[in-house]
């Protein structure tokens, strides 16, 4: 009777053993996974021995500027105000709240304010927050503070943009705490995680390519951290370089694939238009930006010199095409079909919202006859079969700038209910996309929830 037993303890073992070994395998494969910019050619080398322009900095125009007119330039760069100003107070005073599915965090206040901002903050101070996620009191920040991003931008650019933060009126506002489920609510435990996912490294140039292409690299990299939003995320919440630019969830909207991809990235922008939609947050025939990439626009990309836009569109092409599954070629021609007969309620209700609140300025077509901005479609967000951005959209409403003119696209979020936003969201995408959504009230109820 023993032996038998012996025999089964035995093969318990070595499955035991073999799942250990695959795990340990599987940890290791997320964790020592490949840098931001290791699908370029060539091997980067340290900026004291390349031989290029520096690709760190401002653009040459302001080279000669005081240091504070260059650290503004920086921040507007490094995008801190859209994270670290909450609607309707002072800029840089924090308090924005980060919805996350473990809780709530809040942005912190990086005015000079000596008692509720950064005012007490050394050169040291400032340095080991950006770049190391650790306060000046030694507690981790949480990486909703994009520092394995900024753990790139060099010391002179920090101290820059620290000296345009110190040049402000300090703010004195306490922000909220943050409401966060165990075991998440144990900061220390972001020690161990910024010490596997924290590069903790400079920004270094690559010979191989050009100087634009190396000055578009440190902007889209360290500068605008584009991946923090656009790169999917591993199983620990860190970036999943592997799918680099692939697109991701984020915050209750869709950051969309800005790989090369033909279908589901941006290779089918030129390179106007991918400048465009950066600089102005527009593009005919692709869409206007809104949500958090409408703000990025707006407080950061917007303010970039125009050299600065092209070194970043030169940068972007260059990452290889990864194809989003769920996101088909964009349906470029105006709707053609009228709305069939006997179609399921939600649409006749769809239906019926859109020629209420949309029809006048977007068209049954889908071609504005008001302003481009408003043109349906071809744009990805209608073309989305998640419809996720067009609910939120229709949520929390949108604006742009066209030609120094602010046009704005209403909220709708308090003047219909969740089955009507689903509905004509299903109703949009159907019409004038190339694959109709099935976004449910229920799923509306949880965009609300995230606001």
């Amino acid at each position: 009777m023993n032996a038998p037993n012996r025999l089964f303890s035995h093969k318990g073992y070595l499955a035991l053993a073999v799942i250990v070994v695959v795990l340990m395998i599987a940890f290791l494969w997320i964790v020592f996974g490949p840098g931001p910019m290791h699908f370029a050619s060539g091997h980067s080398v340290r900026m004291a021995d390349y031989r290029g322009p520096d690709p760190t900095g401002v653009p040459a125009n302001l080279a000669q500027a005081s240091l504070i007119e260059r650290g503004a330039y920086l921040t507007h760069a490094a995008d801190c105000e859209a994270c670290h100003t909450a609607p309707g107070s002072t800029r840089f005073a924090g308090g924005l709240a980060f919805v996350l599915p473990f809780g709530v965090l809040y942005s912190t206040n990086i005015t000079p304010d000596p008692e509720t901002g950064i005012g007490r903050y050394t050169d040291a101070n400032f340095l080991q927050a950006l770049r190391h996620g650790v306060r000046a009191d030694g507690a981790h920040l949480y990486p909703a503070m994009p520092y394995p991003s900024y753990t790139y931008i060099t010391d002179a650019d920090a101290l820059a943009i620290k000296a345009y933060l110190f040049s402000l009126n300090p703010t004195t506002a306490r922000v909220p705490s943050n409401h966060l489920e165990f075991p998440f609510n144990q900061r220390w435990l972001m020690a161990i995680w910024s010490l596997l996912f924290n590069p903790d490294e400079r920004f270094e140039p690559n010979p191989a390519h050009s100087p634009e292409w190396n000055r578009g690299a440190y902007l889209v990299e360290a500068m605008e951290h584009c991946g923090e939003c656009h790169t999917p995320r591993n199983l620990f919440q860190a970036l999943d370089n592997r799918r680099k630019f692939a697109g991701a969830t984020q915050a209750g909207w869709r950051a969309y694939n800005i790989t090369a991809d033909q279908s589901s990235g941006v290779g089918a922008f030129s390179d106007t238009d991918l400048s465009a939609y950066l600089a102005a947050g527009h593009a005919d025939g692709h869409g206007t930006a809104a949500g958090p990439m409408g703000e990025a626009v707006d407080k950061s990309l917007s303010e970039l010199a125009p050299s600065d836009i092209a070194a970043m569109v030169a940068y972007l092409r260059s990452v290889p095409p990864i194809q989003t599954p769920d996101l088909p070629a964009s349906k470029e021609t105006a709707a053609a079909v009228s709305h069939r007969e006997g179609a399921p309620g939600a649409d006749v209700l769809g239906k019926a919202v859109f020629e209420e609140a949309c029809v006048s300025c977007h068209s049954w077509s889908g071609v504005s006859p008001l302003t481009r901005l408003a043109t349906l479609t071809g744009t990805r967000a209608v073309n989305d079969p998640t419809a996720i951005n067009v609910a939120q959209i229709v949520l929390s409403g949108a604006q742009r700038r066209s030609d120094g003119a602010l046009v704005v696209m209403p909220a709708f979020g308090a003047a219909y209910s969740d089955a009507e936003i689903a509905a004509v969201s299903n109703y949009t995408t159907a019409r004038f996309g190339a694959k109709a959504s099935a976004i449910s009230a229920s799923e509306i109820s949880k965009l609300r929830s995230e606001q």
